[in-house]
């Protein structure tokens, strides 16, 4: 088993305007990246369920070509909103580096 945190090249999070949140999760190596996709461990309903949504509420994508996995969700307070503690959306990928996969 590795984290997602150690097989990816890059996993970041920004805003997709001021209402989504969106995650972008890069790879080196296209077996690196076809090993993740294929384990089913990061998919719109772990998504969903890492961010207390409905799978419905994710917007989800592999990107064959990049070797990428690109995921928006809905943000918890539109961006400025007084209770919106990360403005730009960067900090939000955190609990996705600790998804276990075989």
């Amino acid at each position: 088993m590795s984290s997602l945190g150690e097989l990816a090249r890059l996993i970041r999070s920004k805003n997709a305007g001021p209402f989504e949140l969106t995650f972008d999760i890069m790879f080196e190596e296209a077996a690196t990246y076809e090993r993740v996709k294929c384990s089913g461990m990061v998919s719109r309903e772990v998504i969903a369920q890492q961010y207390g949504l409905l799978p419905e509420q994710v917007k989800f994508f592999y990107c064959d070509l990049a070797c990428a996995i690109k995921a928006s969700i809905p943000r918890p307070y539109f961006q400025g909103d007084l209770m919106d503690s990360d403005g730009h959306g960067g900090q939000q990928y955190a609990p996705l580096m600790d998804i276990q996969i075989p």
